[in-house]
C-alpha cells in the first residue's frame, strides 16, 4: 500500500507557495497588505494559506487518506479502494521511533492498521491484526489458533487450494507456529492469505511503525472502460466502513 502522493505533493506545493507569498507581502511589500485597495486579494491569500496548513496539520494529526494498489487484503479492501486512516486513535510515534503517547486506544485483534513497512520505511502497508503481546499464534492447514482456539474468520480469503506444509517451499504460508507475539509488537496478516506478504514472511510489527487504524472507504476508482460495472462497485463501497 502506498500514500496517495498525488494529494500530498499538491498540498506541500500549494501550502509553500501560499507561504512564499505570505513572506513576500509581509517582508517585501509591507504597505501592498496595507492599501485598502488591496484589501479582498490579502484577505483570500490569508485564508489559503490558513487552509493549506489546517489541512496539513489535519493529515498529520488526525485523519490521513491512503489508496489500495495491491490485493492482499481481498475481498475486504479492493484494489481502487480510497480510504481514510484514524491516526489519533493509537496515539503517536516520533518519526516512529519514539514509545506511543496521547494513545488513547491499543491495537486489538481483527483492526486493520496502516504501518511502515518494516522492510522499507519509505513503503506503507496495511493488514489485519491477528495477534497483540502475549498472544501464542498457530497456523494449522490454513486454520488459524489463537491461544489454542480456533478462529472463525469470515474476512479471510484463500484462493489456492493447495496447501503447504512446513517440510515443503513456502510452507510459512499455510503452516507456522506456535509463535508468540512480543510485547510491543503485533502479528499482522492480509485477509487474502494466499496471496499477502505479512508477518509469517518479515517478522513482527513494532508499535512504533503504526501510522492509524483504518476506518471509512470513501471512494473507489471508476474505470470508463467498464464504467456500468465501475459505477456499481462505488456505489456499494462508498463511505463504507473498513472492518
Amino acid at each position: 500500500m502506498h500514500l496517495m502522493d498525488n494529494l500530498n505533493t499538491i498540498l506541500y506545493i500549494l501550502a509553500g507557495i501560499f507561504t512564499l507569498v505570505e513572506i513576500i507581502l509581509i517582508f517585501g511589500f509591507p504597505s501592498f497588505r496595507k492599501d485598502p485597495a488591496h484589501a479582498g486579494t490579502v484577505e483570500t491569500i490569508d485564508s489559503l494559506w490558513v487552509a493549506m496548513v489546517v489541512a496539513l496539520s489535519l493529515k498529520a494529526l488526525l485523519i490521513q487518506p491512503f489508496t489500495i494498489p495491491s490485493g492482499s487484503m481481498e475481498d475486504t479492501l479492493l484494489i481502487g479502494d480510497y480510504i481514510l486512516v484514524k491516526k489519533y486513535e493509537y496515539g503517536y510515534s516520533l518519526l516512529n521511533k519514539t514509545p506511543r503517547f496521547l494513545q488513547f486506544k491499543k491495537p486489538k485483534n481483527r483492526d486493520i492498521l496502516v504501518f511502515v513497512f518494516p522492510g522499507d520505511h519509505s513503503k506503507d502497508y496495511i493488514k489485519r491484526c491477528i495477534g497483540i503481546p502475549g498472544d501464542v499464534l498457530q497456523m494449522k492447514d490454513k486454520v488459524l489458533f489463537i491461544n489454542g482456539v480456533k478462529q472463525e474468520e469470515p474476512y479471510a480469503r484463500h484462493i489456492d487450494p493447495r496447501i503447504f506444509s512446513k517440510e515443503d517451499d513456502g510452507g510459512i504460508r499455510d503452516n507456522f507456529g506456535p509463535v508468540t507475539v512480543e510485547a510491543g509488537h503485533y502479528f499482522m496478516m492480509g485477509d487474502n492469505r494466499d496471496n499477502s506478504m505479512d508477518s509469517r514472511y518479515w517478522g513482527q510489527l513494532d508499535e512504533t511503525l503504526i501510522k492509524g487504524k483504518a476506518w471509512r472507504i470513501y471512494w473507489h476508482s471508476v474505470h470508463f472502460s467498464d464504467l456500468g460495472e465501475s459505477l456499481k462497485i462505488l456505489k456499494s463501497r462508498i463511505f463504507k466502513a473498513v472492518e
